[in-house]
């Protein structure tokens, strides 16, 4: 199975030894963790609900760079360091995506990096 790794300046650089996401034999693509970066500072946004809509906006340019879109997610995992912010996900994650929606996960952790409030990892499908 040949990797083809996936790379836009409309999302967050990767900050480690990873790539923004690999596509992976065929129509399958891992989406890595997205927290909330601005792209064009890569400084965190301020709050949960910056972060949230920051997080998804990094997510989409992801999957638009390789092909796609938000719909085209079919798991999508959401960390969150406080999970009374989980009502808040779900609102702004309705303005994102239509039905039929993703299947989810969502943990709660004790940190994540750069001090992030939430990250999100997605897998997306071409077909």
């Amino acid at each position: 199975m040949a990797k083809q790794p996936i790379q836009t300046h409309a999302a967050p650089q990767a900050i480690g030894t990873y790539s923004q996401a690999v596509r992976a034999g065929g129509n399958a693509i891992y989406l890595s963790g997205q927290i909330g970066l601005d792209p064009s500072t890569m400084q965190m946004v301020d709050g949960i609900e910056a972060q949230i809509v920051r997080v998804f906006e990094n997510l989409k340019a992801v999957t638009i760079a390789a092909g796609g879109g938000l719909d085209n997610i079919v798991k999508l995992n959401v960390y969150l360091t406080d999970l009374a912010h989980f009502a808040r996900v779900n609102e702004i994650m309705a303005t994102y995506f239509t039905l039929p929606y993703p299947a989810r996960a969502a943990v709660g952790v004790a940190s994540l990096p750069r001090g992030a409030l939430v990250e999100m990892d997605a897998i997306m499908s071409l077909e």
